[in-house]
């Protein structure tokens, strides 16, 4: 435990200071809070340590070295949003919100951002310099807010749209994690029988002096082969995960994987309607927040997730460069139902564009909770079906030889 010295006001509003004890700054922040203690600076007793830690901090200009979690995002653009709609200024609002900031990285990245507003730059700007924290969605909402002077409304509705994405990740991680799992626990179990249990039945099968069934000696001479070269196995295993890896961080690896999960069975469905909730739901936030629609098409197709509806939206944004319609360009694409292209030109038609993107946004949030749900209750029988298949046969070829033995010797007797 360390010793810590504090300034902080109280709930009368006078200031206080002392010393507390913590495991780190945070901690001691963190006790200071549940005191009721608005705290206004903490550093290390010694003057040193991590004092002087956060001192470098929050003065280090390099931007990639800051990186916040969403849910705290999502609670600071929700706090903001409702300072600036009760009428406190915007520089007042950023210290408060950069002395409660839990998280030493983001408080200094607040503490810059409220550095920049005091001499006169635009909350856009200031946010803009550290893209680890603050996205380009994030940064063109603040600046149409900016622009707009609705800068309350548009904080609210950033704030909707990082919850809503939140939810349709957890959606995806949990429609991927129990096959994941399955997969694992099946190929676990079927590496156990085949390295483990089946060869020291090769001696009892030997020692028999008995014909084997066709099935058994697969098995074992698969056994033997997985045995000897368990450790090539390996690492061609890691090899082949690398050079995926590689493969995918290429610009042409990247477009082939991404063309391959919105076609592959099973899951294909389900990875498309994702995507495309992804493009309407961004597209609508950003056309409805005031964002110019070349703008709002070009960080679409940034954030949309995949490679091939990525080069379908440049399109569409070369397309509405020249003057046409965006409906055209996305037509020609087989990745966007006619249902999606209809609406979108509907849209364009009517000057309704956002309206129809949230609703074709709430339709395949509706079906990509269905997809899972449906995924969930196909991929369970299939995983049991197949470890079944697998331990079945492997217990069947071990059991054979000895269902043989026992037929001869009640035929001797």
């Amino acid at each position: 435990m360390a010793n810590f010295k504090y300034e902080a006001k109280n709930f009368g509003g006078k200031t206080v200071t002392g010393t507390i004890q913590g495991n780190n700054q945070e901690t001691a922040i963190a006790e200071l809070r549940k005191r009721n203690l608005i705290v206004l600076s903490v550093r290390a007793a010694g003057g040193g340590g991590q004092g002087e830690a956060l001192k470098g901090l929050l003065t280090d200009s390099n931007p990639n070295r800051y990186k916040t979690r969403g849910e705290e995002l999502v609670v600071f653009t929700r706090q903001l949003s409702t300072m600036v709609g009760a009428g406190i200024p915007l520089l007042e609002s950023l210290e408060i919100l950069q002395e409660q900031a839990e998280n030493a990285g983001f408080a200094a990245v607040l503490d810059n951002v409220v550095e920049d507003i005091r001499s006169g730059g635009d909350l856009s700007s200031a946010f803009g310099k550290y893209p680890k924290c603050f996205s380009d969605i994030y940064v063109s909402m603040v600046r149409a807010g900016e622009i707009s002077g609705q800068l309350d409304d548009i904080l609210v509705r950033l704030a909707e749209y990082m919850e809503s994405s939140a939810g349709l990740k957890r959606e995806i991680r949990a429609a991927m994690t129990y096959p994941v799992v399955s997969l694992v626990l099946v190929i676990g179990i079927t590496m156990f029988l085949m390295l483990g249990i089946v060869p020291k039945f090769r001696e009892v099968f030997d020692s028999m002096e008995i014909d084997l069934p066709q099935l058994t000696a697969v098995i074992l001479n698969v056994a033997d082969w997985m045995t000897a070269n368990i450790v090539a196995m390996f690492f061609i295993t890691i090899a082949l995960v690398v050079g995926a890896r590689i493969y995918k961080m290429s610009k042409m690896g990247s477009l082939h994987l991404d063309w391959l999960k919105l076609h592959i069975p099973v899951f294909g469905p389900l990875f498309r309607k994702v995507a495309l909730s992804r493009f309407s739901k961004t597209f609508a936030t950003l056309v409805k927040s005031g964002v110019p629609i070349l703008g709002a098409l070009e960080i679409v197709s940034e954030t949309v997730g995949n490679q091939v509806i990525s080069a379908a939206v440049d399109r569409a944004r070369e397309s509405v460069r020249q003057g046409e319609t965006l409906s055209e360009p996305l037509s020609e694409s087989p990745e966007f139902p006619p249902m999606v292209v209809k609406m979108i030109g509907i849209g364009e038609r009517s000057g309704a564009l956002e309206n129809l993107l949230d609703k074709i946004a709430e339709f395949y949030d509706d079906q990509v909770q269905a997809a899972v749900k449906s995924l969930t209750s196909l991929i369970e029988p299939i995983m049991i079906a197949v470890m079944g298949f697998l331990v079945g046969t492997i217990v069947l070829a071990v059991f054979l030889p000895i269902f043989e033995l026992q037929k001869k010797l009640s035929q001797r007797s």
